[in-house]
């Protein structure tokens, strides 16, 4: 058993399920790309979030469709189907002329060549998307993209070809043309991939000043060590988007096997302070809280039960934790304070994939050792309540 608090270092929710002040919202969203070779799906089906003031990776290995999933956001590329939300804008309902003119406004973009004009000064190409876009005057524009120059860290290489400076210092003069026209969103594509790891933790850390200064920043990376560093992560895998409970719970597994997992967990429902009986699974199981709270008891002081434990979103348990600590004694009831909603894999698909992911008997073994639900540790509990 583990409980979801504090299960993983890296930062998970739902992805499926926006509410209200969502600012980015991704619904359905399917890629196709034709070649010679036939028909290559990019992305199938993905649903995703994002909030203001977030500060989201998006991991994955080469090829898995980080960039194209940005790209569906910034406009650069159009879905095969479904739709993208920024505020109030469907992205790909603009034109191409206003999309361009929205993008100026609301997105910047940081990408992992740079993308410099050479024969312009760090401060013209900073100046430049003001000029495009018609931001600020004529005569407040030098003057802003000099203080993002100061901001970034290039005071006094103002006037410095692209050329002449370092790749760390040209990435900083780009994340200052990404600010030139105050967009509430940052998009950043391998911003740290062309750079050395000192650079790179130096131009995290601008990204972290811009979060605190109220910026929203989606950063695609292959890097787990930033992606760690970030307020949450979505991992993707052949186009798709892994459950995040599974990331958080089974982060030892590959990302084909936590996406085999994804497709085969099935959602079972509880009403809030309902019993849950789960014998009413297979024998063998493993079990995830998708949303609300499962309730551990100790029913040896009668019925209701001492509470052992609670197990939040991204939680599991499994039938080893029963086989491992006997289960006469234990009961278990949804939170009264909402629905509990259980993702399940059982019987013969539980043992396919215990029999497919060697590692997987060794993670459900240690976290039955690990569980509160040790006789000795009940007794403690109650001793001390």
């Amino acid at each position: 058993m583990v409980n979801g608090n504090g299960a993983s270092q890296l930062h998970y929710l739902p992805p499926q399920r926006c509410s209200g002040d969502a600012l980015i919202e991704m619904a359905q969203i399917v890629k196709t790309f034709h070649n010679a070779a036939g028909e290559f799906k990019a992305l199938k089906g993905v649903n995703a979030c994002f909030y203001p003031g977030e500060f989201v990776s998006v991991v994955g290995k080469s090829g898995s469709g980080k960039s194209t999933l940005v790209n569906m956001i910034t406009g650069i590329d159009h879905p095969t189907s479904g739709t993208v939300r920024v505020g109030d804008v469907f992205v790909h309902a603009l034109d191409e002329s206003n999309r361009s003119v929205w993008r100026g406004t609301n997105l910047g973009i940081v990408f992992q060549f740079f993308q410099l004009l050479p024969t312009l000064t760090l401060l013209e190409n900073v100046m430049l998307p003001m000029f495009l876009s018609g931001h600020s005057t004529p005569a407040g524009r030098e003057g802003r993209a000099l203080d993002l120059l100061k901001t970034v860290g290039l005071e006094g290489l103002e006037y410095k070809l692209p050329a002449a400076v370092s790749g760390g210092q040209q990435q900083s003069a780009a994340i200052a043309r990404a600010l030139a026209n105050d967009p509430p969103i940052l998009i950043a594509d391998e911003p740290t991939g062309n750079l050395d790891g000192r650079t790179a933790d130096e131009v995290f850390d601008l990204f972290s000043t811009l979060i605190e200064q109220g910026k929203t920043i989606l950063m695609v990376t292959h890097d787990i060590s930033l992606a760690r560093r970030t307020t949450r992560t979505l991992l993707l895998s052949d186009g798709e988007l892994i459950n995040p409970w599974v990331a958080s719970a089974f982060s030892d597994l590959s990302y084909s096997q936590m996406l085999w997992l994804t497709h085969h967990l099935r959602p079972v429902k509880f009403e809030s302070g309902e019993a849950v009986d789960l014998s009413r699974f297979s024998p063998e199981w493993v079990a995830l809280v998708d949303q609300g709270q499962l309730e551990v008891l100790d029913a040896v002081d009668g019925p209701g039960g001492q509470l052992i434990d609670v197990l939040g979103s991204g939680g599991f348990l499994s039938s080893f934790d029963l086989h491992a600590h006997g289960d006469a004694r234990l009961s278990f009831r949804a939170d009264g304070t909402e629905p509990l909603e259980l993702l399940v894999l059982e019987g013969e698909e539980f043992r396919h994939w215990l029999g497919e992911t060697p590692a997987l008997g060794a993670i459900l073994q240690e976290a039955a050792s690990q569980s509160p639900w040790l006789p000795q540790r009940a007794e403690i509990v109650r001793s001390r309540a």
